[in-house]
């Protein structure tokens, strides 16, 4: 046998082992378009996608999708059934060099045999800038078809230039059903999946698996997988999985989480808004949800101290006290007692009083700050502390609101571009009503003496 069939035969029996041996997530993979789950609104009946594909008229795109959507599987089956030469590689993995040999390639596969290369790079969020513009010429004539997988936001990740060249398709979180066919194939598959191991579940694991699966079919594969491999067959070899075995495999839920991607600002953008619309039940379980995910605790203190300003302001002074020491509590404590501080801080937020009168007032000064002239303050505001500064005039003619009935004297405290200025503006909520009442008094002395 020479060399070249050895090598053949080799590579050959390499593959069908790897495939043999692989996770049953990756061996389940769908061969065919009708046995891909899910996805309906791009791949249904006449849905542009699927009609792109069957009639292999692919443009370059973006798969966006949270993970276990099926944005590397839907990619494998475009590779099947589309004449184009393929080639993958992971953004993690792949440089600048990777990148101008592949696109090297497909220029001599289309100048050469016209036949046009699909690239699929998966993590394409990963690429910077000029790693993403090494692909826009070739994109733009038609040498390679781009298709890009990623978890973030394309709008916040790739590049305008080339999102402008790319279609952006966006994948679902699979439905709890799409999950539970998914697993059912798992279980009664013999070719691929693992019917000849004789597995008789409980419906409710199933269910159980679905559920912690959050949308993802590689979690609840592989979750199934391990069960199945770990329960021991009983006399008559079958094993007969029951919910303990699935409390035996989930040490803990896999939770789809990045502390630095798209999802952990949808997490505490829900925190912030349930705080805001006094919903303690809702923010509780945002705040669980984000630590349980490994969150950490001293950044969602500080954002509910910034949330005690913002959005409680005066209306309940306590609140910016009882946020501050529900960070210290837990510098102190440390988790997981110290959760229970910030849980107390999330209720006390989410039932106090609400006011943003704080937050826009001081959005207005900075706007002047920016925009109008820095007089300088008035001289009679001015301390002097020499000599020289009281023959300047600083300080001169200055009252002292104590020495005057309620404390308070009619002055003028800001520069004389900005007189009678007013840019905190109470509102009835809690404690602010009362701030209301004394500001409606001061500013009624200072009409007594300007009438």
């Amino acid at each position: 046998m020479d060399k070249k069939r050895q090598s053949d035969l080799f590579n050959r029996e390499e593959k069908e082992f790897l495939e043999k041996e692989a996770p049953l997530a990756d061996r389940l993979r769908p061969k065919r378009l009708e046995e891909f789950a899910g996805q309906n609104h791009l791949l249904g009946p006449g849905k542009v996608l699927r009609q792109a594909i069957e009639s292999d008229h692919i443009p370059s795109m973006i798969l966006w999708g949270p993970p276990g959507s099926g944005k590397t599987t839907l990619a494998m089956l475009i590779a099947s059934v589309t004449s184009a030469r393929f080639i993958a590689f992971s953004a993690v993995l792949a440089g600048v060099k990777e990148i101008k040999e592949v696109v090297h390639e497909a220029v001599e596969e289309w100048k050469y045999r016209k036949r046009r290369t699909i690239l699929f790079v998966d993590e394409i969020h990963r690429f910077n800038k000029a790693q993403q513009d090494a692909f826009l010429p070739h994109v733009e004539k038609g040498t390679i078809i781009l298709i890009g997988a990623t978890t973030e936001n394309p709008s916040f990740e790739v590049i305008s230039p080339l999102l402008s060249r790319a279609k952006v398709f966006t994948l679902r979180a699979l439905a709890e059903a799409e999950i539970e066919g998914i697993l059912i194939r798992g279980l009664t598959d013999q070719e691929r999946g693992l019917g000849n191991y004789l597995a008789s579940i409980d419906p409710d694991v199933i269910k159980g698996i679905c559920r912690i699966a959050n949308g993802d079919a590689r979690v609840a594969l592989n979750t199934l997988e391990m069960v199945v491999l770990t329960t021991p067959p009983d006399p008559k070899g079958i094993r007969q999985i029951k919910g303990k075995d699935l409390e035996e495999v989930l040490q803990k839920k896999s939770f789809i989480y990045d502390k630095s991607g798209e999802e952990h600002y949808n997490l505490i953008s829900a925190l912030h808004k349930s705080l805001r619309g006094s919903d303690p039940d809702a923010a509780l379980y945002w705040l669980g949800r984000m630590l349980e995910a490994g969150e950490d605790p001293l950044y969602i203190a500080r954002r509910m101290i910034r949330f005690a300003s913002e959005d409680v302001g005066n209306a309940d002074p306590q609140a910016l006290q009882i946020t501050v020491s529900a960070m210290q509590a837990f510098h102190f404590i440390g988790p997981p007692e110290g959760e229970l501080a910030l849980a107390q801080a999330a209720i006390y937020l989410a039932t106090a009083p609400k006011s943003n009168a704080t937050y826009l007032a001081y959005q207005n000064v900075q706007r002047d700050v920016r925009e109008l002239e820095n007089m300088p303050a008035p001289l009679h505001i001015r301390n002097a502390p020499t000599s020289l500064m009281k023959e300047l005039g600083y300080g001169k003619d200055y009252q002292y609101p104590h020495d005057y009935p309620d404390h308070f004297v009619d002055e003028e405290y800001l520069p004389e571009n900005l007189k009678g200025r007013i840019y905190y503006r109470p509102t009835d909520q809690g404690f602010e009503k009362e701030i209301k009442k004394r500001l409606e008094f001061w500013r009624s002395k200072k009409g007594e003496r300007q009438g």
